[in-house]
C-alpha cells in the first residue's frame, strides 16, 4: 500500500508541501506527542519533529488536532502488532496475560519508558476537553480489560489459572498495573525494575 503523500506534477512553489512518508511522519510525531504531551507540542515543534514543511502538514492532516488522532490510530496500530506476535508463541491464557505484562514492561523502561504511552498521556492531556478523544481513549481501554478477562478465563478452562479469580476484578487490576508500568516508565525506571514486577503481577492470577 502506498502511504506516501506526493504533491501535484509541475514545479514547485514557495511554500508548496513537499512529498513524504506518511507512516515514517506519523512514528516521529508519535514520539513528540508521547515524549511531550498535546499542549506543550507546538506546531513548529511537531513540524521540525516530523521533517515536514507547515503546507504539508496543512495538506495532509488539516491541523495539530489531525495530526494527534492520525498518530493516535498509528500508534494502536504498530502497538498490536508488537502484542500479537509475542501472543502468538503463547500457549495458555496465563502465559498470555504474561505476554501482555512483559510487553508492557518492555516499553516501560529506558528511553521508551521515559516517551511515554500515547494513550495514557492522551487520558491526561485531552479526555477531560476532548469529547472525541476521551472516547477514543475509554474505548481502547475497554477493549484492553475485555482482552485480559478473555485470557483469564481462557486460563480458568485450561486449567492454568484457579476457577476462583474473579475474572472481571483481576483483568481491571491488571489494567491498572499495566498502565501504571507506563506511568512509572516515565520516571527513568531500568529494565530490571519492570521486568520484576510481571512475576508479582502474575500472582494475582494464583
Amino acid at each position: 500500500m502506498d502511504r506516501s503523500v506526493t504533491p501535484a506534477p509541475g514545479p514547485r512553489s514557495p511554500g508548496r508541501p513537499r512529498e513524504f512518508d506518511l507512516d515514517q511522519a506519523l512514528d516521529k510525531a508519535i514520539g513528540t506527542f508521547s515524549e511531550n504531551g498535546y499542549f506543550a507540542t507546538s506546531l513548529g515543534k511537531l513540524t521540525a519533529a516530523m521533517e515536514i514543511a507547515e503546507g504539508s502538514l496543512y495538506k495532509a492532516f488539516r491541523d495539530k488536532r489531525g495530526v494527534f488522532l492520525a498518530a493516535f490510530e498509528r500508534y494502536l496500530l504498530l502497538r498490536g502488532e508488537r502484542l500479537a506476535q509475542e501472543l502468538a508463541s503463547t500457549r495458555t491464557g496465563r502465559d498470555k496475560v504474561r505476554a501482555i505484562l512483559a510487553v508492557y514492561a518492555d516499553y516501560s523502561h529506558g528511553k521508551a519508558g521515559r516517551r511515554g504511552c500515547l494513550v495514557v498521556g492522551s487520558a491526561v492531556d485531552l479526555a477531560s476537553s476532548d469529547p472525541e478523544i476521551a472516547k477514543r481513549v475509554a474505548a481502547v481501554l475497554a477493549s484492553q480489560e475485555r482482552r485480559l478477562i478473555a485470557f483469564i478465563r481462557e486460563g480458568q478452562e485450561d486449567g492454568s489459572v484457579p476457577l476462583r479469580v474473579d475474572a472481571a476484578v483481576t483483568a481491571r487490576l491488571l489494567l491498572c498495573v499495566v498502565q501504571g508500568m507506563r506511568v512509572l516508565g516515565k520516571t527513568g525506571r531500568s529494565r530490571e525494575e519492570m521486568a520484576s514486577l510481571v512475576d508479582s503481577a502474575l500472582k494475582l492470577l494464583d
